[in-house]
């Protein structure tokens, strides 16, 4: 008999969690190791942002809801800001934006991954059939070979299980274990602080108190406090982040390797100070700032061979597969692994087991390289506003739909939804690929011309772009059976390929200086989504042909939601045009 039904190795957040889950839903006893005596231990830690999918998993599915209302900042989204040409740097005056203005109807959160931590250690010892042991050094994980129990090593004990899961970050026991490490396409690096007291993005400005109330760009900007954003301050290839904690705030820069040298952001007053010359408003307020704890990956993601396997093992988190930090997906992914794993653990028929492992791993897979050529293809986009607004505009549309719409309607262990789920979003990967590269070399286009760092601000509402707008609205679908949710993804389907289809008119229109691209049916008809490439001499041919008609485009959504874009005059054929 075992010790243990499930013994988990690592008790961070994936470890933790999937244990809390597995108390909640359930009757599995469950042992969880970690090699610090108290964890998280006194090092602060990283990864404290949340969007839609993981906030419903913190709040909903593990029921944390009124300790992340009671001890973390609710979360204002994602905002996005820019440079502009002027010499002096206020950021009322003399920086672009871009952002949704209203609340999500998913509570998300700025959480201190430490006080987090806590929590779920709390609730999950509180169950008489969790088991934590601490000071666990060593661990070392026997594998059955013939169906029979895992045996699970430490310094000082020993202990059998049906399960294991490896949850123990970047040591990556069993990936390491049974040789599954992988490289990506992803180099990129990360430094990071945390300081005491609030950074507040609004503070830094010439302005008055009184005069900050009251300035016009709260007509576009609204009222709604902006330190409660994970705010990034954005340049090409790189992005700085500015998280609200309570009593301090997250810090850090990421960065292409190809734009930003790592030795240059080795330690966080170096980091700091290399931000502070890129953006002059954060000056003086860094001056004044004392770090409390810092941090630094000179080069942090990866990829597994395999994640879940028929023979009862499984990895969550860090310790199997990380993308990149914008966008926040890593808590989603752990939600997403997590519910796999549970139900995995749950299924007793060995053949039913198998194919589900086979199937989960498939699901796991896909959901990881989702976001990759985002990362490896089109960070430089970072640097350039409507183009940034293009590229997460689409993504995150796709991500309302086939990522928050089934996880709410526990729909991603369910085998006969996820079939038709995968093939429908199979589409989008070979026209997110070439999107990708579309938008990476648009921006390169524009980076020539001179056109990525605007005289005078901008300010954007993602929501104005209608098939992002209407993609949020899939919140509201919640207990949706198969049949429906399968009718609910194809009309998101056919709402992201009018998206694509609209945002390479968009870049035509650009290109061209002439709005009436934007309505010309025969020219948008004939837009390929999977096979369009960023060719300024072409796509003037390509436009050429259908220039004569008069045949209005029908679309489902404003074509002119980024009209300030487009120039009045067709720019000049330049030597990088040829």
């Amino acid at each position: 008999m075992a010790d243990y039904d499930v013994i988990i190795t690592g008790a961070g957040l994936a470890g933790l969690t999937l244990a809390r889950q597995l108390m909640l839903y359930t009757e599995r006893k469950v042992l969880v190791l970690d090699k610090l005596e108290n964890p998280p231990g006194k090092s602060q830690k990283v990864g404290e942002s949340l969007v839609q999918l993981g906030g419903y998993y913190f709040s909903k599915t593990l029921d944390l809801e009124e300790h992340l209302l009671t001890h973390h900042f609710t979360k204002y989204n994602l905002r996005f800001h820019f440079p502009t040409a002027a010499k002096e740097q206020d950021y009322w005056d003399h920086v672009s934006s871009a952002s949704i203005r209203t609340q999500s109807n998913i509570a998300t959160f700025q959480v201190d991954r430490n006080l987090l931590e806590v929590e779920l250690m709390r609730v999950n010892r509180e169950n008489p059939r969790f088991t934590f042991i601490g000071g666990a050094k060593n661990i070392q994980v026997q594998l059955a070979e013939d169906g029979g129990l895992h045996r699970v090593n430490w310094s000082g004990g020993s202990a059998t299980a049906e399960w294991v899961v490896d949850a123990s970050g970047r040591p990556g026991i069993l990936k390491r274990s049974l040789s599954l490490a992988k490289p990506n396409n992803i180099r990129h690096g990360s430094t990071w602080a945390w300081v005491d007291g609030l950074v507040n993005p609004e503070l830094l400005s010439r302005y008055s108190h009184k005069e900050r109330l009251v300035h016009r760009k709260r007509q576009k900007l609204g009222n709604y406090p902006f330190f409660l954003a994970t705010n990034h301050f954005c340049g090409e290839g790189r992005w700085f982040w500015v998280i609200p904690l309570h009593g301090m705030t997250s810090l850090g820069l990421v960065y292409d390797h190809a734009v930003v040298n790592p030795e240059e952001v080795s330690n966080g007053r170096k980091m700091l100070d290399w931000v502070a010359k890129e953006w002059p408003m954060f000056a003086e307020d860094f001056r004044k700032r004392k770090i409390v704890d810092e941090g630094r990956f000179v080069d942090f993601s990866f990829d597994a061979q395999q994640t879940i396997s028929a023979k009862k093992w499984a990895i969550s988190g860090e310790a199997g597969r990380f993308s990149d930090p914008l966008y926040s997906p890593g808590s989603d992914l752990i939600a997403i692994y997590n519910t796999l794993i549970v139900d995995a653990i749950e299924s007793k028929d060995v053949a039913r087991l198998e194919a589900k492992c086979e199937f989960f791993e498939q699901i796991m897979r896909v959901m990881y390289e989702s976001y990759v050529p985002s990362y490896s293809i089109s960070y430089n986009c970072l640097g350039d506003a409507e183009t940034l607004t293009l590229k997460y505009t689409f993504e995150l549309a796709i991500y309302f739909g086939f990522f928050v719409l089934p996880f709410t309607n526990q729909l991603f262990a369910n085998p006969q939804f996820m079939k038709t789920y995968l093939r429908k979003f199979a589409l989008f990967g070979p026209i997110n690929k070439n999107l990708q590269m579309f938008l990476r070399d648009y921006f390169s286009w524009k980076k020539a011309q001179g056109l990525t760092v605007p005289a005078e601000p901008v300010h954007i509402d993602f929501y104005d772009m209608v098939p992002l707008r209407m993609s949020e609205k899939l919140f509201y679908e919640i207990g949706l059976t198969v049949p429906e949710a399968e009718d609910v993804l194809d009309m998101h389907v056919e709402r992201i390929k009018e998206f694509a289809r609209h945002i390479l008119a968009h870049v035509y229109a650009v290109v061209l200086g002439d709005k009436r691209v934007l309505l010309n049916a025969p020219f948008i008809a004939s837009l390929k989504l999977r096979d369009t490439s960023f060719d300024p001499a072409r796509m003037r041919e390509d436009y050429a042909r259908h220039a004569d008609s008069d045949q209005i485009y029908a679309w489902n959504l404003n074509p002119f939601a980024l009209e300030e874009f487009i120039p009045q005059t067709m720019p000049e054929v330049t030597t990088h045009d040829r």
